[in-house]
């Protein structure tokens, strides 16, 4: 009884590790770019209540992190397209690969390859259905 609570605490612990781990890769960088992005905000704000001239690295420095989305072009839709076929093509072999000890999980993969392919080529489609149009 005892081996039994131990390996379904071992089994919550390492899943508690893992998305712990995931949301920290994800959460804390985005938390101390926000809290750089507040202190760069709180030192303009007390320059400009004094009266003083920003200095222009300070406004590069603004403006450098500043993300402009491109616009959707057929260049770029193809372009996605290939990255998301190269991703299937990617689960693909390692499903092929596998498949030498475990038979079964090539076709698990397989299947799980699918789906990026399937947005890859309906990229690749419509790159070409909007190089008709533009």
């Amino acid at each position: 009884m005892d081996v039994a609570i131990a390996g379904i605490i071992s089994g919550v612990l390492h899943t508690a590790v893992v998305f712990s781990a995931i949301v920290a890769i994800i959460v804390i960088p985005r938390w101390l770019k926000a809290r750089e992005r507040e202190n760069l905000h709180k030192t303009i704000q007390i320059a400009y209540d004094k009266g003083q001239q920003l200095p222009p690295e300070l406004i590069s420095a603004l403006t450098q992190d500043v993300k402009v989305k491109p616009k959707p072009s057929p260049e770029r839709d193809l372009r996605t397209g290939i990255i998301w076929l190269g991703v299937a093509i990617g689960l693909a072999a390692f499903g092929w690969a596998i498949g030498f000890e475990e038979p079964d999980a090539t076709y698990i993969l397989m299947g799980v390859a699918a789906f990026p392919g399937f947005i890859g080529l309906a990229f690749i489609v419509m790159s070409f259905v909007g190089r008709g149009r533009a």
